[in-house]
């Protein structure tokens, strides 16, 4: 009897695992099956769940409030709460949050956007957002690991680079394996092209995962090798909050325009953030998602 139950045991203690990896919601990613000398048996791994747009959920601040002169918090048709950063955009009606113009040029006209969703998560995807009336000149992504109270720059963004912050300008293709995580700033989202279908702002996340999975990201398990292994890496990809420093706005590709100064200001109309959440086991050596 002890003998069958030690043959038990081992199959006793993978039902359980497989059944624990199931609460996750992602039964079948969780494990595969695989041959050995010893025979067929089931091999565990992290569940990871379908990444999701993290808007549907995340709580938006803005800091100072800010809004137009057009703006009436009473009317639907007038008010730009920072609120319709996230909502959907119905029956092709664009709903964008605003500011007030740089009615007090030359005082900066800085605002802050703040993205809370009070867990850790690990982004999966490029970041966009989408800018109604021009990007910005200059501005900054950040980011927090402790649910807002430090904060660190994710990346610059800037027409010049090295007059607003002081950094030569880079591309995510410029970065090798050895310093993926490094913080740049990049022209490529700020100058002017004269062009009105140039609205979105990217944090590149897909290039940055192709530094080790291919161009195509086909060698996934070089990328997750390195998560698991590279010092920073997996936390280099991983929030509670992401923060917008908007610090210059567009300038429509000239110098400002003291007789036109209501002209400028921001205007956001989406913001896309596809990630996972997750909380990390020692103990089972898998993860448990929220």
């Amino acid at each position: 009897m002890s003998h069958l139950i030690a043959r038990l045991l081992p199959l006793l203690v993978l039902l359980l695992a497989s059944c624990r990896c199931q609460t996750g919601g992602q039964f079948d990613v969780c494990r595969s099956l695989r041959s050995s000398e010893g025979g067929p048996g089931w091999e565990f791994y992290a569940c990871q769940p379908p990444p999701a747009n993290m808007k549907e959920v995340m709580q938006i601040r803005e800091n100072p409030y800010l809004c137009s002169d057009e703006c009436d918090a009473s009317s639907p048709d007038l008010s730009h709460p920072p609120q319709l950063m996230g909502d959907r955009e119905r029956g092709g009606l664009i709903t964008y949050w605003q500011t007030v113009t740089w009615s007090k040029y030359p005082e900066p006209l800085l605002a802050n956007i703040t993205l809370s969703w009070n867990k850790s998560l690990e982004v999966v995807d490029d970041i966009i957002i989408t800018f109604e009336y021009g990007r910005p000149t200059s501005m900054v992504l950040e980011k927090s690991l402790d649910k807002g109270v430090t904060w660190q720059p994710y990346q610059y963004y800037a027409d010049d680079c090295l007059e607003a912050f002081g950094m030569s300008p880079k591309r995510v293709s410029d970065l090798a394996p050895s310093n993926l995580t490094r913080v740049i700033c990049t022209e490529q989202y700020s100058r002017w092209v004269g062009a009105k279908e140039e609205k979105i702002v990217v944090f590149e996340v897909r290039a940055r995962f192709g530094v080790f999975a291919g161009p195509k990201l086909i060698n996934m398990d070089a990328l997750y090798t390195r998560m698991e292994t590279m010092k920073g890496l997996r936390d280099f990809f991983t929030f509670t909050n992401l923060r917008l420093r908007l610090l210059r706005p567009a300038l429509g590709g000239t110098y400002v325009q003291r007789d036109n100064l209501l002209k400028y200001f921001y205007a956001i109309s989406n913001i896309d953030v596809p990630a996972s959440s997750y909380q990390h086991s020692e103990s089972n050596k898998y993860f448990n998602y929220r």
